[in-house]
């Protein structure tokens, strides 16, 4: 289908098309109309003029870690992504490979060697590569799946990867620098994106880690020793290049990067390196004086929470360290490490993480807190001291994604409630819409159940957590919602705690019997080998005809990451509302820094992260127009406008006043007519001219009459 998207011309791959996909294209012609159309129609009438093909090879893939595209059987058994980067350096590392060339026993990796032979002059055919595609190419060629992705980076006209790429400083800087300033920056699955924000710019030390650091920094000391005895100029030259500064220090070979400034401050790489850190012995004195300092501090029985200039002073009046040697640090230890050509640098991730807090810590005087604890809030009585170094601002990991390109789109089907977004990343959107969900049927049942059949409130509120009443009309439900759903169930609780004590107290009255009698129970774990054989599990006797039900956690990994369209997914329970632990220091703080700087009510922003999570966990049952399903939000408390308004618009379009205060059985005749309409069967022509239309019936003025008033409500 080829559509007329206000002047642009665009191929859609299918015959028919949902208003609310035209609706959105047409948002976003608008956003990048005065920036792309110019450009675009000189490109066609060149096209034109030269009498090239009237449309340009395409190149899209996705990119990810060494662990997911290393083909080297020798590196990719190992099982975690530090250990298969660290072993990657072993052998890829360019004073590897210069010893290789004078000693060929001292082992390289055969399909980097080949790629870095042949793979530069023969750049990927243009097409469509996901990671699988990707090996393939590379184990036919016998390159270097990876580095052949990293290269095809530069060159490709569409990259799929993590947020983490581009928000975190550490890895944006070697993977994300080369992209132009025109080019168009997509983040989908939005609804999370502050918290990946915060997440990259955050960093936690624990006494093991410190302990580690220690035994780090003696073979830090012994190394030095050694080349001063067989090559003591090595360290002359690198003390040479850090005179003039850290720009010069780096070697810009791909294969050595392993840790990259957490910040990216320019200016400082701009700089001369501070004379008492230069010398390789006295950086390492340094940092273990560093060290021993953060060894004191978690050795208070009491809460500490500091902002970084307090820290920074006390730092300064108990062990003479300045700000301006902390700052680079992270830097400085990436020159030294390169420098002394070390085998295995995963066993040097402690320091490198105490490395990256030294230097946030003294780069940054806002938008930050230092919370030592002497044990964690899951476990108050047992000693397990911890500094966390917490970002409280999602804006300062953002802020460079905004000023870097043009165009910039964050987007999610449950990204609501939209306005939220712009205050806490503090950046002026161009266009701001939601979109509602066009349906020739009501395939979406949302329903609020508000009370059991005796009664008696439901609501996972902290204080009637333990009531029995409470925990055997969630039981009741969720039996009775067996006995008339087919094939799959998936149940949502607000934490694996609450969970393990509501189940355990199910089993207690009975309650697993009854529901097991309909279907097979699943339960998530934190451990994710666990949850991956229940949820293969769990796929099985939906497809068997068995019937099945999943009970996870809201935030967990099968509320973000896991689609359960059709069978596997014909009713999604909520049982409370997914609000964050209240009692989190590092919570308490950041909502006081939105108050402060935002202006944003603590309350407002607790119900928006929840009901942001509740929709995603609502979200997993409806896969598409042809999907449908049942949505219990099983709280009381979802029928307060402040919730249901936070719910988004396509939602909030079928959940009707009349579903907002059910008792369980109303809840199951509802269930009961919804899923016999839905046995109904459905064909295209009833869809065609409501949420599927053709070329036509889209051109037709009626139509454009339609969604432009829709675009106006937006």
């Amino acid at each position: 289908m080829k559509l007329d998207i206000d002047g642009l011309a665009v191929h859609f791959p299918y015959d028919y098309i949902y208003p609310e996909q035209y609706s959105y294209m047409l948002e976003l012609k608008r956003t990048l109309d005065a920036k792309c159309v110019e450009e675009l129609r000189r490109l066609l009438q060149y096209y034109e003029k030269e009498g090239v093909l009237d449309r340009q090879p395409l190149l899209a893939l996705a990119l990810s870690s060494r662990k997911n595209l290393c083909i080297n059987p020798e590196v990719n058994r190992e099982k975690y992504g530090k250990m298969v980067d660290s072993q990657c350096q072993s052998l890829t590392a360019s004073y590897v490979r210069e010893s290789h060339k004078h000693n060929s026993s001292v082992p390289v990796c055969d399909f980097y060697e080949k790629f870095d032979a042949h793979g530069r002059e023969s750049p990927l055919p243009p097409g469509v590569y996901n990671l699988e595609d990707l090996k393939e190419y590379g184990k036919g060629n016998g390159w270097c799946a990876y580095f052949l992705a990293r290269y095809a980076v530069t060159h490709a006209n569409i990259i799929v990867y993590s947020y983490h790429y581009l928000l975190d400083p550490k890895i944006a800087d070697l993977v994300s620098k080369e992209f132009s300033k025109k080019s168009v920056v997509v983040f989908d699955e939005a609804h999370n994106i502050d918290n990946v924000c915060i997440d990259s710019m955050s960093v936690t030390i624990r006494k093991r880690t410190l302990d580690k650091c220690s035994q780090n920094l003696e073979t830090l000391k012994h190394g030095i020793a050694s080349i001063k005895e067989s090559d003591a100029q090595k360290l002359k030259e690198e003390y040479s290049r850090l005179v003039e500064g850290l720009k010069n220090a780096r070697v810009a070979k791909e294969t050595d990067i392993q840790l990259s400034n957490p910040v990216l401050p320019d200016e400082v790489l701009e700089e001369v390196v501070p004379g008492n850190i230069r010398n390789a012995e006295h950086f390492v004195a340094f940092l273990k004086r560093f060290v021993e300092y953060l060894k004191a501090r978690l050795r208070l029985q009491h809460v500490v929470t500091e902002s970084p200039p307090a820290f920074l002073k006390d730092c300064f009046a108990k062990v003479c360290i300045e700000r301006k040697p902390l700052r680079f640090c992270a830097e400085r230890l990436r020159s030294l490490l390169w420098t002394m050509e070390l085998p295995n640098m995963a066993d040097f991730s402690p320091l490198l993480l105490v490395a990256n807090f030294a230097t946030l810590v003294s780069t940054y005087a806002k938008g930050f807190i230092i919370i030592i604890e002497p044990f964690e809030d899951s476990a108050p009585t047992v000693s397990n001291p911890i500094i966390r170094f917490s970002c409280m601002d999602a804006s300062i990991a953002v802020k460079p994604v905004f000023d870097r390109f043009q165009s910039v789109i964050i987007t999610s089907g449950t990204l609501s409630p939209v306005d939220m977004y712009p205050k806490i990343l503090d950046f002026r959107p161009v266009t701001l819409a939601t979109f509602t969900m066009t349906l020739s049927k009501p395939c979406l049942c949302p329903m609020i159940v508000s009370r059991g059949n005796d009664q008696v409130s439901i609501t996972s509120k902290f204080e009637t957590r333990e009531d029995i009443a409470v925990i055997r009309n969630y039981g009741n439900l969720l039996a009775d919602m067996a006995a008339v759903v087919p094939d799959g169930i998936v149940g949502f609780f607000t934490s694996y705690a609450y969970m393990e004590n509501i189940v355990a107290s199910w089993y207690e009255q009975g309650i697993i019997d009854a529901i097991q009698r309909h279907k097979l129970l699943f339960i998530e774990t934190p451990d994710a080998a666990e949850t991956s054989v229940a949820l293969i599990n769990y796929h099985k006797a939906c497809e068997n005809g068995r019937g099945a039900i999943l009970l996870s956690v809201a935030r967990g990994k099968v509320s973000e990451g896991i689609d359960f369209d059709h069978h596997l997914g014909r009713c999604v329970i909520m049982f409370g509302i997914p609000y964050v632990y209240t009692q989190s220091r590092i919570l308490k703080a950041r909502l006081e820094y939105l108050r402060d700087q935002f202006q944003i009510r603590e309350n407002d922003f607790l119900t928006f992260d929840a009901m942001r999570h509740a929709a995603q966990c609502m979200g997993r049952a409806i896969r598409g127009k042809t999907d449908y399903g049942v949505m219990l939000l099983a709280d009381r408390r979802f029928s307060r406008a402040d919730k249901r308004g936070k719910l988004p618009k396509w939602i909030q379009e079928y959940l009707k006043d009349s579903f907002c205060n059910l008792t369980t059985e109303e809840a199951v005749q509802i269930s009961k007519r919804f899923f016999r309409q839905m046995a109904q069967p459905f064909t295209r022509e009833e869809q065609l001219g409501i949420s599927l239309l053709t070329l036509d019936q889209l051109q037709s003025e009626d139509m454009q009459m339609r969604i432009a008033k829709k675009a106006q409500q937006t």
